[in-house]
């Protein structure tokens, strides 16, 4: 389990993971969508105590515009790979 705090706007660049996500918004708004292009108009908003799903290497985006507390639980290593790798803030990429 792990927990992302965003303070103001965050934007998640498209990624995925090599196990199922379990997300769970805990305060705020979270937008969330799936695909390799990150089309804002294509996600879905959830609200405080919204749940979703994200299936093991499915790509998938994400953003916020306000304060949020997002809850991720699975079983790991958890690990994020971004569909483009110069988003990768680890590696030097976008932040």
């Amino acid at each position: 389990m792990i927990r992302f705090r965003y303070h103001g706007k965050a934007r998640i660049p498209p990624h995925w993971h090599p196990v199922d996500e379990h997300l769970t918004v805990l305060d705020g708004t979270f937008r969330i969508g799936m695909g390799e292009r990150g089309e804002e108009s294509t996600a879905t908003t959830l609200s405080a105590g919204a749940y979703a799903f994200v299936p093991a290497k499915m790509a998938h985006y994400a953003w916020t515009d306000g304060d949020t507390t997002v809850q991720v639980h699975g079983i790991g290593p958890f690990v994020i790979n971004y569909v483009n790798p110069a988003d990768d803030p680890s590696k030097g990429g976008r932040k």
